[in-house]
């Protein structure tokens, strides 16, 4: 995450902070085929962002993810290029992601919603909601309770008080 927020940094900057931002990019890189995700610079992604294990996650360089969202390795939010879904999804705040999981086209996920394992999500998903399933179906509206860990320090002083 150090890196891809310092690339992003420089990337806003433009000509003055190249040097930094060819380093950063490189780094990030790196990382990103040592620990296996693809997560660019381009993406925005809110505070808290946790990603439970190695392995494979693909996330879209034009998606918003919100703040404290967990994603598990296998997970897939992408782009869909036609349909009336057509473009990229949008997570919300405090969103748990399965194993496996496929998020695609242009849908809203609504705060403290859970994305089971293999679920493919191709419909707006709205809060606390609680998806399942392929084609994914909601089952319930008890949302992310106890599932979202690591949350960021101010979100965590909010929630508790």
């Amino acid at each position: 995450m150090f890196y891809l927020r310092k690339a992003a940094y420089y990337r806003r900057r433009r000509i003055w902070f190249f040097i930094p931002l060819i380093y950063n990019r490189v780094m990030l890189k790196h990382y990103r085929h040592y620990y296996g995700f693809q997560l660019y610079p381009s993406t925005r992604v809110g505070r808290g962002l946790y990603l439970g294990h190695f392995g494979t996650i693909i996330v879209n360089s034009n998606a918003v993810l919100g703040d404290n969202v967990n994603l598990a390795p296998g997970v897939v939010i992408g782009q869909a290029n036609r349909g009336k879904r057509k473009g990229i999804p949008t997570i919300g705040n405090r969103v748990w992601i399965g194993a496996n999981a496929v998020l695609v086209g242009d849908i809203r996920v609504g705060d403290d919603a859970l994305i089971g394992p293999g679920a493919y999500v191709n419909f707006d998903v709205p809060e606390r909601a609680v998806v399942v399933g392929n084609p994914g179906s909601i089952v319930s509206y008890s949302g992310t309770d106890e599932y979202v860990c690591n949350l960021a320090p101010s979100e965590f002083h909010k929630l508790k008080s």
